[in-house]
């Protein structure tokens, strides 16, 4: 599910789902979560670049596995994406995200985990939790306003409209737009250039920028658990399958 390369002290992660466009599945939140485990406490990583499979990023939870859930175990799903969030956020290692198509929901929240982010000209971005009657998850609530401002922000949650990556440039979401295919080499690029610079001025400056995150986290988990057992998401997910409006009722 997750294909490593290596060059120097560069990691290249490719997650590789393509059949479900590399969803952000239980079994993808898991490994990437061993995965990134596993390369923190590798002296030899640097710089970390992290893509999709499939010409696609990632477009964000798999709705397959979401419906009603009892307030227990929407609780432990949390805690598998904040342990990954943390770490992502709070690691020694830069990262970087190589965004070929789609990143929608959870796969733009971890996009923008990421410090740097190349997006291809033809990529295109969306919140996507309204439309199933989810409430924005992965820390997207503290990294996305961290990028555009508190306002921006809120009209991207709030009217949960598709964006490309002009867009995502001028709002400044995204750092850089190459042509498209070219994303991963750019990014390997940028990443032998951070793998040459000092790693604990780099370890700090991330760990000061991810302040406040925890705070979020913890309101993000409360929301979340009461939104997986509430009749708009039961709505919201129908409505994904049988491809029609949702008709929200606000319980």
């Amino acid at each position: 599910m997750i294909i490593e390369t290596r060059s120097g002290g560069v990691v290249t992660l490719l997650m590789n789902d393509p059949e479900k466009r590399n969803a952000f599945s239980i079994p993808m939140r898991l490994a990437l979560l061993d995965k990134f485990r596993e390369l923190e406490s590798d002296p030899d990583v640097r710089v970390i670049v992290f893509s999709g499979a499939g010409g696609v990023f990632c477009v964000g939870g798999d709705v397959t596995s979401m419906g009603h859930k009892p307030i227990g175990e929407a609780l432990d799903r949390m805690r598998i994406v904040h342990d990954l969030v943390r770490l992502l956020a709070q690691s020694s290692k830069p990262k970087i995200a190589a965004v070929e198509g789609w990143a929608v929901g959870g796969g733009l929240a971890l996009a923008l985990l990421c410090d740097t982010i190349v997006a291809a000209e033809t990529a295109r971005f969306k919140a996507g939790y309204g439309g199933i009657g989810m409430a924005p998850d992965v820390g997207i609530l503290h990294t996305l306003p961290a990028r555009v401002g508190r306002g921006r922000a809120r009209q991207i949650f709030l009217y949960d409209e598709a964006f490309n990556a002009g867009q995502a440039l001028d709002w400044g979401i995204v750092d850089s737009i190459v042509p498209e295919g070219g994303t991963l080499e750019e990014a390997q690029r940028l990443a032998a250039i951070l793998a040459n610079k000092a790693p604990l001025p780099i370890a700090l400056t991330r760990s000061v920028l991810s302040s406040g995150l925890d705070d979020v986290l913890m309101r993000e988990r409360e929301i979340q658990a009461l939104m997986f057992s509430s009749e708009d998401h039961a709505e919201g997910r129908a409505a994904f399958f049988e491809k029609r409006a949702a008709k929200f009722t606000g319980n």
